[in-house]
């Protein structure tokens, strides 16, 4: 047996339209998995087509804002059976404490919302369809290690993510399903090409230990087929940097 193979897993990823979620997506597709996105942006439909014509197989995308219930119970609950949930929807909306009220407390509502509430929302909408043997897998991030200013919604969710994982992973070992997380680094995605400002990110980039440069997308994506393949059996409760040394906890 393959100890790396997922051929045949039905996978299910949130925030798959783009970025981190749209290189998972097609690594598992790549892979031989069977695949569902699901994000907020209109586009999904059009990335699910754009991830078939790609992959030449099929791609189910589905519109659903993860930080509403009834959405998330509605379209989580008809999918079907899941081998494989990758909760990696999030946004990274700056929260500066002295910014003007009104706008920063609710940026930061939404951002625990998306980041950290919702991913709890999706879990149980997935659970009754997770048999023995399954993962699943988040996306925290190396600040959900450490920290940035005027970020405080961003980090906290993200430190919320990684407790999550170790309590979920205690709760569900009984089940057999294997919970973890992956903490990428700085990666090349609009999101943070839009967020991070150019001083930000030179200090970021400084501070990685070997290969100082961006990060893809696809480069990260194996770490979740690994996860989720048989070589990762006992692996549950973990947290993985993939940041080039940048953060070394």
């Amino acid at each position: 047996m393959n100890p790396f193979d997922v051929s045949g897993k039905r996978v299910v990823v949130t925030g798959g339209a783009q970025g981190i979620g749209y290189a998972v997506a097609k690594a598992f597709v790549d892979a031989g998995a069977e695949v569902a996105i699901l994000d907020i942006n209109e586009r999904v439909a059009d990335a699910a087509t754009a991830l078939s014509g790609e992959t030449k197989r099929r791609v189910i995308g589905r519109r659903c804002d993860i930080a509403n219930r009834v959405e998330v119970y509605a379209t989580v609950g008809a999918l079907g059976p899941i081998d494989v949930l990758v909760n990696n929807a999030g946004i990274g909306t700056r929260t500066p404490v002295a910014g003007p009220r009104d706008d920063v407390d609710a940026a930061f509502e939404r951002v625990i919302d998306i980041n950290l509430t919702g991913h709890f929302f999706v879990t149980r909408a997935a659970l009754p369809a997770i048999a023995p043997g399954g993962r699943i897998i988040f996306t925290a991030s190396v600040w959900g290690k450490a920290a940035g200013a005027e970020y405080a919604a961003y980090c906290a969710s993200k430190h919320g993510i990684i407790g999550m994982m170790r309590a979920l992973a205690h709760e569900l070992g009984p089940r057999g399903i294997t919970v973890n997380a992956i903490c990428p680094g700085t990666i090349r995605t609009e999101l943070n090409e839009k967020e991070i400002t150019e001083k930000a990110r030179n200090l970021i980039l400084a501070s990685m230990v070997i290969n100082r440069g961006w990060i893809e997308p696809d480069e990260l994506a194996n770490l979740y087929v690994f996860l989720a393949s048989p070589a990762a059996k006992d692996i549950t409760g973990q947290a993985y940097n993939y940041d080039r040394g940048q953060v070394m906890a």
